[in-house]
């Protein structure tokens, strides 16, 4: 059974990778993936909630932090080692696949960016309905461009997704048991 769906994974990578790959893909992902640009979007969107945002909003920050943290260690710090699977990059010959960023040492699975991008759009479309599109979206894009890059496989993305939504309702439970005056989301959180 394991067999037959590392080759259902492998195949899906091999679609994503070589055979819908084009210019633009190959252009943009790569842009998409870059884990600094990632960070500086990420703060740059922490300053801007503490700074213009209202009270739950600035909670919320510190709520953001907390999903992070979980997500990240959790599937970087302890399943990784746990699960060990090599990287696709590792695996295939590098003329076979279409790899647009260094293969990187780390194991595959789960995939800790899709935890982060998955927790974090969790976490703030739970409190702001409307914004599910947009960060689901983003979160969506930096988990597939990894594959387009040719560094994980589609299941090392749904791993890191389900990571991240499980810490994301950790904190989003926690919120919930903090309703007071420090944070009152039926009053200030946008349904």
């Amino acid at each position: 059974m394991l067999e037959i769906l590392q080759q259902i994974d492998t195949d899906i990578f091999f679609f994503i990778n070589v055979t819908i790959a084009n210019p633009v893909t190959d252009f943009l992902m790569p842009l998409i993936t870059n884990d600094k640009g990632l960070r500086v979007i990420y703060a740059l969107a922490m300053v801007i909630l503490l700074w213009k945002g209202n009270k739950t909003l600035r909670w919320m920050v510190l709520g953001s932090i907390f999903v992070m943290l979980i997500a990240d260690q959790t599937s970087a710090g302890f399943l990784k080692n746990l699960i060990g699977r090599l990287r696709p990059c590792h695996t295939f010959d590098h003329e076979t696949i279409n790899l647009l960023v260094g293969c990187g040492g780390g194991k595959s699975m789960p995939y800790a960016h899709a935890a982060n991008a998955f927790g974090q759009a969790v976490f703030f479309s739970y409190f702001y309905k409307k914004a599910r599109i947009y960060l689901y979206t983003y979160a969506t894009l930096i988990a597939l461009s990894r594959v387009f890059v040719g560094v994980h496989y589609l299941s090392d993305i749904i791993a890191g997704a389900l990571v991240g939504t499980i810490a994301a309702f950790i904190i989003v439970f926690l919120f919930k048991k903090l309703k007071t005056d420090y944070l009152d989301t039926e009053k200030d959180v946008v349904v």
